[in-house]
């Protein structure tokens, strides 16, 4: 192409300093190749290394580098010269390590990203779970409820399990933690006020423990040496069993922990299932009512003790609806009073559904006849080494407690004792190997085992055990053969109580 020379100037200027090294002047040479001598001596210096012109802006210059090439005047005495510039390499190699170290950057900021918005809703979580643990820690500091080492240590795990979490977004954050350092300090102030809680336990429940404990080991070595030099006592009967001569004393209430609905849930009732076939490998059950304290709503099972402390149950369900707290399990059926009817239902606790329901002949329902202090629990199940019972009241009864053995399947009464013990007097009552004991209430910390009918003799009469509680009333009460024990729920408070037998002498 023919350019003038101006314009080559122009061009090589806009080049930049790398021109020298993309762009090489060749020469062209002109039809009339005359070269005079000022033009020479002004612009090109030969050799064969490349030749430098320089232009001049202001102060500053630029030195340009090119090959000798040769030019000529026109007619009208305009220099020309032919340059031929070569095609200019494009940098794809630089273009594609570009793209590639985008990609690479790109994965580590979603990788990031990714790990932030985990971190935000782990925060979220445990900022709830902090805000009920403060409104808990400030009830345990107001109120003058007794709480047990359970409830302490319950809290105790929850803190732990936040602290992880803080060390957790410690060491995965990267900048400003100013949010993760204050979180880290209060929950290290949430530790040592469960701490100062735990040991200014208002009602000594914790020291009161050890004591028993202490007395325990101290009775056990008095035992000991006693048998050395005494007569052989008989022994414990064997889970399941009757070879004892009824029930004669209890234990002081092992608190389990609050029901998981909280505080307001104070009517239901719970235990743990029992099957003759697998007598150790029952669920425990809770079934807290309503606020009303009549309608049962839902229920939780917990395949071990360990997961009923720690509020881990295996299932959670609905019923539509049972009423009062007179609820039974026994081989993985629930028995429940039908609510506003005279009606008693089995619940499949594997399927939640209901199996069976039966009217219970004559059976007086919606408070006519339920326990004192107690309302909607005229119709009280009970488990014993035999089956399935139920106590109830009649209009022909004139309120006396009637008891009735059923037949668990079909729900049909088998067979019916009538008792001279008016139920709105009683307190609450349970069945041991076919034995019915009810209690009544003499103060807010104490319950008495005052009557029995043994309906395997007919007998009927009286009995002065203390049975001490944690709150003032008691709203069910429900044995275990193969444990031996009450399961008692207390004003919202899951109790247990070992029972004591007469030993039968071999």
């Amino acid at each position: 192409m023919q350019l003038g020379f101006p314009f080559l100037l122009a061009l090589v200027s806009l080049l930049g300093p790398d021109a020298g090294a993309l762009v090489t002047l060749s020469p062209e040479p002109s039809p009339t190749s005359v070269v005079q001598s000022d033009f020479t001596s002004s612009f090109i210096s030969g050799s064969r290394s490349g030749s430098n012109w320089r232009t001049r802006s202001g102060s500053g210059s630029v030195t340009q580098s090119f090959s000798n090439f040769t030019g000529s005047k026109d007619d009208r005495g305009t220099c020309q010269c032919s340059v031929t510039l070569p095609d200019t390499t494009f940098p794809v190699d630089r273009v594609e390590r570009l793209e590639y170290s985008m990609h690479i950057l790109s994965e580590k900021f979603q990788k990031e990203l990714s790990k932030v918005k985990e971190y935000v809703h782990l925060i979220n979580i445990y900022e709830k779970k902090f805000v009920n643990l403060t409104l808990r820690v400030e009830i345990m500091e107001q109120d003058s409820i007794s709480y047990t080492e359970l409830d302490f240590e319950l809290i105790k795990i929850e803190v732990k399990e936040m602290e992880k979490l803080i060390i957790q977004l410690k060491d995965g954050f990267s900048g400003s933690s100013v949010i993760v350092d204050q979180l880290e300090v209060e929950i290290r102030n949430m530790t040592l006020l469960v701490e100062k809680l735990e040991t200014l336990d208002k009602n000594n429940v914790l020291a009161i423990r050890r004591e028993i404990l202490a007395l325990k080991n101290k009775l056990k070595e008095c035992e000991a040496s006693k048998n050395e030099n005494g007569p052989v006592a008989p022994p414990v009967p064997a889970p399941g069993t009757c070879a004892h001569g009824g029930v004669v004393n209890i234990s002081r209430p092992f608190v389990v922990q609050l029901n998981w609905r909280g505080f307001s849930y104070k009517y239901g009732a719970w235990g743990r299932d029992y099957s003759p076939e697998n007598p150790d490998n029952g669920l425990y059950w809770v079934a807290p009512l309503n606020t009303d304290a009549r309608i049962l709503e839902y229920y939780q099972l917990h395949n071990t003790m360990d997961d009923l402390l720690l509020y881990r149950y295996a299932k959670q369900s609905r019923l539509v609806y049972g009423q009062g707290s007179g609820t039974a399990v026994y081989k993985n059926n629930m028995y429940v009073n039908w609510y506003n009817t005279g009606n008693i239902a089995k619940i499949n606790l594997t399927t939640n559904t209901i199996s069976v329901t039966q009217n219970l002949p004559n059976a007086a329902y919606n408070n006519r006849f339920s326990y004192a202090n107690v309302g909607w629990q005229d119709i009280d199940f009970a488990i014993d080494e035999s089956g399935l019972w139920v106590i109830y009241s009649t209009e022909a009864s004139t309120g006396n407690i009637v008891i009735s053995k059923l037949n668990d399947t079909t729900l049909l009464v088998l067979n019916t004792w009538h008792t001279k013990q008016y139920k709105p007097s009683v307190s609450n009552a349970f069945m041991v190997c076919g034995v019915l004991y009810a209690t009544r209430t003499l103060n807010t910390r104490m319950e008495e085992i005052f009557y029995y009918y043994d309906t395997n003799t007919g007998k009927e009469g009286r009995l002065d055990i203390i049975m001490r509680k944690m709150q003032e009333t008691v709203q069910s009460i429900n044995y275990h053969p193969f444990d031996q024990k009450l399961y008692v729920y207390n004003d919202g408070y899951l109790l247990n109580y070992d029972l004591i037998f007469k030993q039968e002498p071999h």
